[in-house]
């Protein structure tokens, strides 16, 4: 019986023999197996395959195909992995312009831990989410740009193909909103159509570097002067992978992706960890006024995924020493992330968002800053709850990343970093990029962000509210462990404006982290003084 394994790949050998006089095609296949069996015998590799050739290849088929198996068939409509299938299947919906109502009640148990709602008013109110905008630019920025509160995240041409490129931009044209480009630069794909950008100026510098891979003030004041751009972003870090740089290997340098970045074709195109342009919190201020001056006054931010609270610290105070504001901050969720990224640092490192987007209100209110610094969300935001709950954490206005790659299509096959996209968006495989329809996806990115803004002015007008900038965290409940609910307020730490500029202040009365980290923050390094 212990020998059962070896019968299916002997009894190759002999149908093959009979099958010989009946389908010469048929026999050649089973001689093939037979054959394959025998190199599984005599391979050292694989230990499953020495002790039941052939058959031993049926586990590595089930474990490939393991993902979709559990995506069509097993997976409840409420696994969160990373994405559920109810939250594709509303961005999907709204997309395609279908029906995104749901019949018979709630799927949820609105009895479980952490379980949300938004408690609405007896006296509804109707918001017009064509008002849904807010104007980034404090007095130091010339060119103030008045945006929509749901846009495009950073994606950059590389790791999305040039055809993704086009149709999100596209959309934002159509719709009215941003579109981040990541830290790949400007490409002509996200010019040929005219939408807003957001410039992400990451550590690569790439649209505006030298050879030396320095940032370069002639080529960034040149292109950040072009009409389409609206603002500059400073990626000091990303939600997927803070705290790491990136290699774009050599073979997927194109002479299109080259010119774009600045870089050399078939060279490995590097993305450090750490920028050259500035290494201490005071730096960073003046290369915010440096970029604000070559741009023509136009709002210039930063974006990060909070990590250690003291290098936050250090950079409010190095504001208050300088005087020199960013227009904006965009706090990345370490939840966040559409290509590839180490295992390590997609699951252990980084500050979730809802965490970072309060440490970051919580700093500015605290300096007293808060209304001359818009904060943008970005980190899983799908829906119009997701939304409200961001601007109850903090945040002036939201980016979605996969939300919009859902709107192109996306099926959540996780391929992001292999080049086999099988929808045409996260790859640069010429053949796979056509089967993605830039008027046709333009449309879908467009209805969705319509549609999202439309269901969310429905929500806040249920809660007596006509803008999103009135939501307040006392308007969430939320249930927490012991099965109580109360008011997102009371569950979130909160500072009182200008407590961190008061030198007599009692150290004891602040919440953590500022207890432990405020006063060992410094403005001539990152890291604890």
């Amino acid at each position: 019986m212990k020998n059962l394994r070896f019968l299916i790949w002997i009894l190759t050998l002999p149908l093959s023999v009979i099958l010989l006089h009946h389908s010469e095609i048929l026999s050649a296949l089973f001689i093939a197996f037979f054959i394959v069996g025998c190199i599984d015998l005599i391979q050292n590799s694989h230990s499953i395959l020495r002790n039941y050739p052939l058959i031993g290849h049926c586990r590595f088929l089930l474990e490939y195909i393991r993902p979709e198996i559990r995506q069509y068939f097993l997976e409840n409509d409420e696994d969160n992995v990373p994405f559920s299938r109810n939250q594709r299947s509303l961005v999907y919906s709204r997309a395609k312009l279908q029906n995104d109502k749901r019949g018979f009640g709630s799927n949820k148990n609105v009895y479980d831990q952490d379980t949300e709602w938004l408690c609405q008013s007896i006296i509804p109110k109707h918001a017009d989410h064509n008002t849904f905008r807010i104007s980034i630019g404090g007095p130091e920025c010339s060119k103030p740009y008045s945006a929509s509160i749901f846009n495009i995240s950073a994606m950059s041409f590389g790791a999305l193909s040039a055809n993704a490129i086009r149709a999100l931009n596209k959309g934002a044209k159509l719709g009215n909103f941003a579109h981040d480009t990541g830290e790949g630069s400007l490409s002509p794909y996200h010019l040929e159509f005219g939408g807003d950008i957001i410039w992400e100026i990451g550590s690569g510098y790439f649209g505006c570097r030298t050879a030396e891979g320095k940032f370069c003030p002639e080529q960034f004041s040149l292109k950040s002067k072009n009409s389409q751009v609206q603002m500059i972003e400073i990626k000091i870090s990303q939600g997927a992978k803070p705290g790491h740089g990136g290699v774009l290997p050599a073979t997927k340098v194109s002479s299109e992706i080259a010119f774009t970045r600045g870089v050399p074709v078939n060279v490995d195109c590097v993305s450090p960890a750490a920028h050259q342009a500035f290494t201490t919190p005071l730096e960073l201020m003046e290369f915010i006024a440096l970029l604000r001056k070559l741009s023509d006054g136009k709002p210039i931010g930063f974006k990060l995924c909070i990590g250690q609270p003291w290098d936050l610290f250090g950079i409010a105070k190095a504001m208050i020493e300088t005087a020199i504001y960013p227009d904006f901050i965009v706090v990345d969720g370490s939840e966040g992330g559409t290509g590839a990224a180490p295992v390590e640092f997609t699951d252990n490192v980084g500050m979730p968002l809802r965490d970072g987007l309060r440490l970051v209100h919580n700093t500015l209110v605290g300096i007293g800053i808060r209304d001359r610094i818009k904060i943008g969300a970005s980190g899983k935001i799908i829906s119009a709850f997701d939304i409200v709950r961001a601007i109850a954490l903090g945040a002036d206005w939201c980016n979605s990343a996969r939300g919009f790659m859902f709107a192109l299509g996306c099926i959540q096959s996780r391929t992001c970093h292999t080049d086999f996209c099988p929808t045409g968006i996260a790859t640069q495989d010429s053949f796979r990029q056509r089967g993605l329809v830039v008027n046709d996806k333009a449309t879908r990115v467009k209805n969705y962000q319509e549609k999202t803004l439309e269901a969310l002015a429905e929500m806040i007008g249920a809660a007596g509210l006509v803008h999103p900038k009135e939501i307040n965290p006392f308007l969430i409940m939320t249930r927490k462990k012991s099965g109580v609910a109360t008011s997102l307020f009371n569950q979130i730490p909160t500072l009182d404006s200008g407590i961190l500029l008061n030198q007599q202040i009692n150290k004891n009365s602040l919440p953590e982290p500022f207890h432990s980290y405020w006063t060992r923050s410094a403005v001539n390094q990152f890291g604890l003084s």
